[in-house]
């Protein structure tokens, strides 16, 4: 289903490469020109000329509500696209409003430059003065900086290669007595003809590690493969292994839909795989993660490794191996390379593709019961509210195959997770490394502007989608026809499953759970309100009205407003909080 173009703010370009009075028309023409993608910003006096300069160049500017909201809008962006997204803000307090999303980008290592203004270093008692560079590097971020009119090019191509050639979140501050300096001369002169900028080096392994890893391989009898964010431009290449090897397929959440469809894939390794999933990756005797951090998430705190299993990690950075947990062998490469390199040293111990785990009887286990959606489970639908299971099994059938999920965070998450299927590994987005909720609806319109091909959809609960509803006016700005499928249980549902399960415990015979739970809200005609359509859902026959709204060829956003049934806390919720 095409969605139509991003609706986005960009002034028309003037001459090609019209000299740059300011340092700050310089910064935003050297980053056009560079190739970042699309900005994301809420525009103040500090940040209104470069981002100008940007719309000038021909880069698309979306305004958001919220600089929280513009930070994750860009994370989402350069995730789906694979293009360098810029967020824009104002000096101190804008920059200080985005710190989640900039947080979040930083712990997922996203590409992102974050554009902001800073203050002069002679104001010292400005209003707007906080420490950027200490900001930035506590939530992960680099902090580069425009030091002079000399400099300025030379500081912006650094920035810039850091966040893309080292896939780190960048933040980019602006002096405003540096930005509103004069651009020189020779700058204003060489406008379009900045060197070519190389990219990331592709990094192959050592031929011991790929002897080794083969050998790991050709002397298992139950391979698993898990691949992660990191792998993500190597589906044909582990495939190609896999198949030779015997081994079955699974993906990190983040890389949900990199294997979609394929006869031995198991779907999402760690708290939301399926019963038959997490059995089968239980008993590998070889767990091998390619570009994936094998963390707790993933391994379900170490209990989908059972004993005795061998454990291998691929990765490009040598501090990423064994950072969650032992291993029997890492190997530093590019995911792609490294399959390729052992699938050659493969072939030469094993000419023939061996069986192992890819049995007959395993391929028709996979397709009765490897996904959610063939796992018989009871209804808890009535009195009103519907089960969270039936409705997103519903859904999936509802919904147009080519669609672009995207994820918030909460009791509710395993279920669009688990239960709406994506036609790729760009056609699921995970915001998911810092843990915050809130960041869902943001997260669905940067996914949106990245994949206009695509009908976004958004999974968020009641709590997180009330906490971004600012945004839901950018939505209809942008004439996304974005749903969003709000699992309402009145509450922060994972802390009512989980305290509230504490009942009785240490000698308690009732826990107050009135700080997380709340009225009823009528999220669907709050919706409206902001120029969306929206739907109540309290059964399967309330659901008539998305399929109704789907042939209507929308452009705006329909919010399912779904009253949800308590199944006693998600099947993952237990795994979720262990540990904490």
């Amino acid at each position: 289903m095409v969605v139509g173009s991003p609706v986005s703010s960009a002034v028309p370009a003037g001459p090609a490469h019209s000299p740059a009075a300011t340092v700050a028309q310089l910064v935003g023409q050297t980053l056009a020109e560079l190739g970042v993608g699309h900005v994301f910003g809420v525009v103040g006096s500090g940040n209104f000329e470069v981002t100008n300069a940007l719309r000038l160049a021909g880069v698309p500017y979306t305004a958001a509500r919220h600089e929280g909201g513009a930070a994750t809008m860009a994370d989402a962006y350069s995730r789906m696209s694979g293009l360098v997204g810029v967020v824009s803000t104002h000096q101190g307090c804008g920059l200080s409003n985005a710190v989640t999303g900039i947080g979040e980008a930083a712990k997922s290592r996203t590409p992102l430059i974050v554009l902001t203004a800073d203050t002069q270093g002679s104001a010292v008692r400005s209003n707007f003065r906080i420490d950027q560079n200490a900001l930035a590097r506590s939530v992960g971020a680099v902090s580069e900086r425009i030091y002079s009119p000399a400099t300025a090019v030379a500081d912006t191509v650094r920035a810039f290669r850091t966040a893309r050639n080292e896939r780190r979140t960048v933040v980019l501050n602006l002096p405003l007595d540096v930005q509103s300096a004069p651009a020189p001369a020779a700058d204003q002169a060489a406008r379009g003809h900045l060197p070519a900028v190389a990219g990331p080096q592709v990094m192959r392994p050592e031929a011991a590690s790929v002897r080794r890893l083969a050998e790991l391989i050709h002397g298992s009898a139950r391979p698993v493969f898990v691949a992660g964010r990191g792998a993500r431009t190597a589906r044909e290449e582990l495939l190609r292994l896999a198949d030779h090897a015997g081994a079955l397929v699974a993906t990190s959440a983040v890389a949900n839909g990199l294997f979609h469809d394929e006869d031995f894939a198991l779907g999402i390794s760690g708290g939301f795989s399926s019963p038959l999933a997490a059995e089968l990756i239980r008993g590998a005797d070889l767990i091998i993660g390619w570009g994936c951090a094998l963390n707790m998430w993933t391994m379900r705190h170490g209990h989908l490794i059972s004993d005795g299993t061998t454990v291998v990690q691929v990765d490009v950075e040598d501090s990423a191996l064994g950072a969650n947990r032992p291993i029997d062998l890492g190997v530093i490469g590019d995911s792609a390379l490294t399959a390729a390199d052992v699938l050659a040293e493969l072939l030469a111990l094993q000419p023939g593709r061996a069986e192992k785990y890819r049995t007959e009887q395993t391929a028709a286990a996979i397709t009765g019961s490897s996904r959610w959606n063939d796992v018989a489970t009871p209804d808890l639908s009535g009195g009103g509210r519907i089960d969270p299971r039936v409705l997103s099994r519903e859904l999936d059938t509802i919904l147009p195959a080519d669609r672009i999920v995207s994820i918030d965070s909460g009791n509710f998450m395993g279920y669009p997770s688990a239960y709406l299927k994506v036609p790729d590994e760009f056609g699921f987005c995970f915001t998911q490394a810092f843990q915050s909720i809130g960041l869902g609806l943001y997260t669905a319109i940067g996914a949106a502007l990245a994949r206009p091909d695509r009908l976004p959809v958004l999974g968020a609960g009641d709590g997180g989608f009330l906490m971004g509803i600012s945004e839901l006016e950018t939505a209809v700005r942008l004439e996304l026809p974005l749903v969003c499928i709000i699992y309402n249980d009145a509450g922060y549902g994972a802390e009512v499953h989980h305290f509230g399960a504490d009942a009785g415990v240490g000698g308690r015979s009732a826990v107050d759970l009135g700080t997380v739970t709340f009225p009823d809200t009528d999220i669907a005609t709050i919706a409206r309100g902001f120029g969306a359509d929206a739907v109540t859902v309290r059964n399967v026959t309330d659901l008539d009205a998305v399929r109704a709204w789907l042939r209507s060829r929308p452009a705006r956003p329909l919010v399912v407003d779904a009253k949800i049934a308590s199944d006693g806390g998600a099947w993952w919720l237990a795994e979720a909080f262990k540990g904490h």
